[in-house]
C-alpha cells in the first residue's frame, strides 16, 4: 500500500521548469521562422526568391541582391574582431599580473563601465571626433569601412574582456602560486599556463564578439557610409545587412523590395541554424576544429 503522496521537491520541479523553458524557446524560434516566411511569400510565389542571391541592389530595375550587404557584414565584423580580440587579450594580460595592481583594478572598472555606454553614444561621438581624422587620412567623407570597424571593435571589446577575464581569473587562483613556486614569472605563467588552459574561453570570447559585431545596426548605419557595394579599400563605404534592413524598412513598406528582406532573413536564419548545429556536432564528437585539440563540453 502506497503512502500519502508528497509535494514535488525542488529537485523534481527543476527538470519540469527546464522542459517548459525549452518548449517556450522552440515555439518562439518556430514563430520567428513562420513570421518571416509569411512576409516572404509574395517574393517566393512571384519567382523572385533567387533574386536576393545576386550582387546588385537596384529595386527600380527589379534587382534585389543582398550579397554586397552580406559581404559588408562579414568584412566589418571580421575586421572589428581582428582589431578588438588582440586588444582584449592584452588588457586581460594587464589585469592578470602583467601590470601594476592598482591601475589594473581601475582598468577593470573602466571596461565594465564601457559595457553600460549606449551604442548611440559611441556613434555620435565618433561622427565628430573620429570621422574627421579618417577623412584627413584618406579620401572621401570619412564615413567608411575603417571608421565603422574602429568603433565596432571598441564596442565589442568589453564583451570579450569580461569573458576572458572571468576564465583567466579562475585559472589564476589555482595556478599563480604554483607558478611562483616553480620560479616562473607572472608573464610566463600567463603566457604558458593560463592562456593554454583558457583556450576554449578565448575562442568563446571571439565568437561572442563576432556575433555582437555582425548583429549591430546603429554603428554601421551611422559610420559605414551605407553604399550597397563591395569595398575595395578601408576608406570605401559599405552597407551591412542589418543597416540595409533598417534603411529599407524605414523608407518602404509593402513593395517587392520590402518583402525581399524577409526572403533574405530566411536564408540568414538557415545559415545561423546550420552553424549552431555544426558547432554542437563538433562539441559532441570532442573535436575542436579551431585548434586541433580536444574540446570537452
Amino acid at each position: 500500500m502506497q503512502g500519502p503522496s508528497r509535494p514535488l521537491g525542488r529537485d523534481a520541479r527543476a527538470p519540469l521548469a527546464l522542459r517548459c523553458a525549452a518548449a517556450i524557446t522552440v515555439l518562439g524560434i518556430a514563430a520567428v521562422f513562420g513570421f518571416i516566411t509569411v512576409y516572404a511569400l509574395p517574393v517566393l510565389l512571384s519567382g523572385q526568391g533567387l533574386a536576393v542571391l545576386s550582387w546588385r541592389w537596384l529595386p527600380a530595375a527589379g534587382q534585389f541582391g543582398i550579397l554586397p550587404m552580406v559581404c559588408g557584414s562579414v568584412l566589418l565584423a571580421c575586421s572589428a574582431l581582428l582589431l578588438g580580440w588582440p586588444l582584449a587579450l592584452c588588457l586581460c594580460g594587464w589585469l592578470h599580473g602583467l601590470g601594476p595592481a592598482r591601475p589594473a583594478r581601475a582598468l577593470r572598472q573602466l571596461v565594465h563601465g564601457m559595457a553600460a555606454v549606449p551604442t548611440v553614444v559611441y556613434g555620435f561621438v565618433s561622427v565628430f571626433l573620429l570621422v574627421p581624422l579618417v577623412r584627413r587620412a584618406g579620401q572621401g567623407s570619412g564615413l567608411c569601412w575603417l571608421s565603422a570597424a574602429l568603433v565596432l571593435a571598441l564596442l565589442v571589446l568589453p564583451t570579450m574582456v569580461v569573458i576572458m577575464d572571468a576564465a583567466l581569473r579562475e585559472q589564476g587562483r589555482s595556478l599563480r602560486l604554483t607558478g611562483a613556486a616553480l620560479g616562473l614569472s607572472p608573464a610566463q605563467v600567463f603566457a604558458h599556463v593560463m592562456l593554454p588552459g583558457a583556450r576554449r574561453w578565448l575562442v568563446t570570447a571571439g565568437v561572442f564578439g563576432f556575433g555582437r559585431a555582425v548583429g549591430d545596426t546603429l554603428i554601421p548605419l551611422m559610420l559605414a557610409g551605407n553604399a550597397p557595394g563591395v569595398p575595395a579599400s578601408p576608406f570605401d563605404a559599405l552597407r551591412t545587412l542589418t543597416a540595409h534592413m533598417a534603411l529599407v524598412m524605414s523608407t518602404d513598406a509593402g513593395s517587392t523590395a520590402y518583402h525581399s528582406l524577409f526572403a533574405a532573413g530566411i536564408l540568414l536564419l538557415a545559415v545561423s541554424a546550420g552553424v549552431s548545429l555544426a558547432v554542437r556536432r563538433l562539441r559532441g564528437t570532442g573535436q575542436d576544429s579551431l585548434s586541433g585539440a580536444e574540446w570537452r563540453p
